[in-house]
């Protein structure tokens, strides 16, 4: 190969690069603008609305709280005390402990005066069977509460079986661990009681991170910015996420995924569609789009809502073996709901879902890590070979890097504009200062952890859930 041919090859390989770069460029920046109007469009709509109408009517929507536990023992019965303590009026919490191999379910049952009874289950999916069986309190004060100890079957297979026992309209699925404000359920029902052309299948929620905050007795006292960076960082992801990516893909309607730590669906629909599926480690993603693709495929006019409240703190990893451990599972759950669902992707059958959200995932959720390496080791061999343009490689470095900072400024000012959730002396400035180290401490264990999930999906299938140890949310 001449020098000539050479050059033309790499010459095409700088534009491919400078092409994706610009269009990440783009694409955040358009998400950015699309976010703030939804945000102001959001908390001026909701300015007006009295949620204690839906707090205290007798005809508000049944809701069931479905939480998964295994082997919760440190904080289960904290975690279900917050449950408990919402403010609605028609609902119920259901807790299935999913074959848990500590002390779970006698903490539940001496804690909450549980009692094994007989329970009526309309087995719509399947699921592992029961355990030790079906539990309700005798103390009244706990009517809302049901616990049902089933077989091993993983996260999936436990909400499903909370659907199948559900006898209420919508249900929310959550993480037992997390900690939900009292006003959660009546702002997350909202969506679904307006009226539009649109049918409300899914409703999402703000996720914050609850590392050093002050929680008694399953409520949040106060909120203290973490002391580890690497729990700081997380929160500017979380920032950078949930304000400026899901409330701008919430206006377009081309939300792909809500957290598994907290989402409302309509029970019919998620039966339907034949609830969770339990081969994957994506299930909060692949419900959504399957429950979307369903929707599609009957012309339904349909919307999936998101809530830009803070409504669900959550325990983040505070050490890098468990947040690789994460984000490890999550890169491989997005690659398996991509694949399954691979006959929605370009295909203007289904509208926007086909045409803009899951190319939008595949390009840069799916291939980002991929494309990052590659075009590390691409220039590792341009430095091989000396041909290197070193004024616009630190051109090029630099700029990729003040936006990075830029956007995640965004970020914090749009929290500090809204929901102003820390406010203690020298917080903004921490938050700043994290923002500037981010990229270089935080960002390469994600990295490694997006490409050895991929690595883990394709060569390493036994592998499931992995590592997720919690310390507990309690002080």
């Amino acid at each position: 190969m001449d020098s000539n041919t050479v050059r033309i090859i790499l010459l095409i390989i700088h534009y491919l690069f400078f092409i994706y770069a610009f269009s990440v460029v783009v694409s955040y920046i358009l998400l950015a603008i699309i976010s703030a109007i939804e945000s102001f469009h959001y908390m001026k709509k909701n300015s007006f609305v009295n949620y204690n109408e839906i707090l205290s009517s007798n005809i508000s929507p049944s809701i069931s709280i479905i939480a998964p536990a295994y082997n919760e023992s440190l904080n289960i019965v904290e975690n279900v005390r917050s449950l408990l303590s919402n403010h609605y009026v028609n609902y119920d919490v259901i807790v299935v402990n999913d074959g848990s191999k500590d002390d779970s379910l006698e903490k539940l049952i001496e804690a909450y005066d549980l009692v094994k009874i007989d329970y009526l289950i309309n087995p719509q999916i399947k699921t592992q069977p029961l355990r030790n069986g079906i539990f309700k309190s005798t103390n009244p004060a706990f009517e809302k509460l049901i616990v049902i100890d089933k077989e091993n079957g993983g996260k999936a297979d436990a909400l499903n079986f909370g659907l199948n026992i559900s006898n209420n309209q919508y249900v929310v699925c959550i993480d037992v661990d997390c900690l939900l404000l009292e006003d959660s359920l009546q702002k997350m029902i909202k969506p679904f009681l307006e009226v539009t052309d649109s049918k409300v299948i899914a409703s999402g929620g703000v996720i914050r991170i609850a590392n050093s905050c002050t929680i008694k007795e399953g409520k949040l006292l106060d909120v203290n910015l973490p002391k580890k960076f690497i729990e700081i960082s997380q929160i500017l992801e979380y920032l950078r996420s949930f304000l400026l990516g899901r409330m701008a893909w919430s206006r377009l309607n081309g939300l792909l995924v809500i957290s598994g730590a907290f989402g409302m669906f309509e029970k019919k629909s998620a039966i339907a569609v034949g609830g969770y599926d339990t081969s994957t480690v994506g299930e909060d993603m692949e419900i959504i789009v399957r429950m979307r693709r369903h929707m599609e495929e009957q012309k339904v006019n349909y919307k999936v809502a998101y809530i830009p409240d803070p409504l669900c703190w959550t325990e983040a990893p505070d050490n890098y073996k468990i947040l690789i451990s994460q984000r490890n599972r999550w890169t491989r759950g997005t690659i398996e709901v991509l694949k399954k669902h691979r006959k929605i992707g370009f295909n203007p059958k289904y509208n926007l879902l086909g045409m803009l959200s899951y190319p939008y995932w595949f390009f840069y959720e799916r291939l980002a890590p991929i494309i990052e390496v590659v075009g590390i080791i691409y220039f590792i061999i341009l430095i091989t070979l000396k041909n290197v343009r070193w004024d616009y490689a630190f051109a090029f470095f630099i700029l990729a890097y003040l936006f990075s900072v830029f956007f995640t400024i965004v970020a914090i000012l749009s929290e500090e504009l809204t929901y102003h959730q820390y406010k203690k002396k020298k917080t903004g400035f921490k938050l700043i200062v994290a923002t500037f180290l981010e990229p270089f401490i935080l960002h390469p264990a994600i990295l490694y952890a997006a490409i050895k999930g991929n690595i883990d999906y394709y060569f390493n299938k036994k592998l499931k859930w992995g590592e997720m140890k919690r310390k507990g949310l309690s002080n």
